[in-house]
């Protein structure tokens, strides 16, 4: 036997543990549906427009170069980053918004709830393992997509989930450079979107500060709105400026400093700022340039169509599946005849869907 063969009979798998939770991640089912998963535009309105695949990329590679400069594990992050958004139903949050109003309507207090979704799908139901449910991750990985964004604690969590999660405390830092680069990312390419499909206007945003000043640098190197390159540099310049703020501010806190002196010190709780994240002026020019896209983008009459028509598919898809369980697939009906809920199987399914397969259903359905 030679150093190589005895080398690969001690380790036979020779990726780090988050590296192989990635690629779990990335062969589950789950995430390749996300390539048709509505971000803010349906996924038929055009091929350019980010959907829930390429918002998850953009996440993690933003979220990889952060954990990259601040010495912590890159592939912790990538596989939060990719994870993150695993539980989301088609046509975006209006579509997780009508499932949840659809269960609690139907006598479920948990409802629908996307993070405590994605946790699902990685813990219970993807199935790619004889004995045990789900994609069998690491600890820090589960954690990282249960806990991504506050608050960490829902009501309707059981005290188990409590007790091994810990729910009162914030994550890894790791879990929170997610959480962050999920925000940079979401609010960069919506504006870019927003921008080239003529939803949104310069002139809407440019009362940002954040804004402001990048069309500044780009009118000093001779950049207009006539320009071809116009919206590729100002989104380019908004995620580096709001990178290289997370980073700068973050370095300064207690927690990162108190991590790098000691990479197992202890949960701080939930209820207390520990520093990470952008400086209090840049965090509250964010949430201005949040407001203005709620307000002018996922708001705009032609967003609003599309996303009513996808309340209305989700709404009667699940009254389909509750009317006549010989409707879903057959693995679907033996869970409830084994005993599983009937609203959450439907609910789990309809989550599951990519928005033009949940189209095609409703028409097959509906339209004939």
């Amino acid at each position: 036997m030679d150093a190589f063969e005895r080398f690969y009979a001690v380790n036979s798998d020779f990726r780090d543990p988050y590296s192989r939770d990635r690629d779990r991640i990335i062969h589950s089912s789950s995430f390749r549906r996300l390539e048709y998963k509505t971000q803010v535009f349906l996924n038929s309105v055009g091929d350019f427009f980010r959907t829930r695949l390429t918002h998850s990329l953009e996440v993690s590679q933003i979220a990889r170069a952060i954990a990259k400069e601040l010495g912590l594990s890159e592939s912790l992050c990538e596989a939060i980053a990719l994870a993150h958004d695993l539980g989301h139903t088609p046509f975006g949050h209006v579509g997780g918004d009508e499932l949840d109003l659809r269960l609690r309507e139907s006598g479920f207090s948990s409802g629908f709830e996307h993070n405590y979704q994605s946790f699902r799908v990685v813990t219970e139901l993807e199935k790619r393992y004889l004995g045990f449910d789900g994609l069998n991750l690491t600890f820090a990985t589960l954690e990282g997509i249960l806990k991504h964004s506050e608050p960490y604690h829902k009501p309707f969590f059981s005290k188990k989930l409590d007790e091994i999660f810990l729910l009162d405390f914030h994550p890894s830092i790791e879990a929170m450079i997610v959480d962050y680069s999920d925000e940079i990312a979401y609010i960069s390419h919506d504006i870019d979107d927003g921008l080239k499909c003529g939803y949104l206007k310069v002139s809407q945003i440019r009362e940002n500060a954040l804004i402001e000043s990048i069309l500044h640098r780009l009118q000093k190197e001779g950049i207009d709105e006539e320009n071809e390159i116009f919206y590729s540099r100002l989104v380019s310049m908004l995620i580096n400026d709001l990178i290289l703020n997370f980073i700068q501010h973050s370095m300064m806190s207690r927690a990162f400093k108190e991590k790098s002196e000691n990479p197992q010190c202890c949960k701080y709780p939930a209820s207390e700022n520990i520093g990470i994240g952008f400086d209090k002026q840049t965090a509250t020019e964010v949430k201005k340039l949040k407001k203005i896209l709620y307000d002018k983008l996922y708001y705009h009459a032609e967003v609003k169509k599309k996303m009513f028509f996808g309340k209305q598919c989700i709404t009667k898809l699940f009254e389909a599946f509750l009317s006549d369980i010989r409707l879903l697939p057959e693995c679907l009906q033996k869970q409830i005849k084994n005993g599983k809920q009937h609203h959450r199987v439907v609910a789990d399914y309809i989550a599951s869907m990519s928005d033009r397969f949940a189209i095609q259903l409703y028409r097959e359905l509906y339209v004939g």
